[in-house]
């Protein structure tokens, strides 16, 4: 099962496939994230709170 690298949370496998590059399997992060966000190939700090 996928996990993302920054959180540990569960992503679906399609989640995965659609956000990671070839070859890897977890994101570097994902929706639940609260301290980071990716910034189009990126990833970066949030600069604000996250509305849930």
């Amino acid at each position: 099962m996928p996990e993302c690298q920054n959180c540990s949370s569960f992503v679906t496998a399609a989640y995965a496939r659609v956000f990671t590059p070839n070859g890897v399997e977890n994101p570097r992060v994902c929706p639940r994230c609260e301290d980071k966000i990716r910034d189009g190939a990126d990833v970066r700090e949030a600069r604000s709170t996250r509305r849930t």
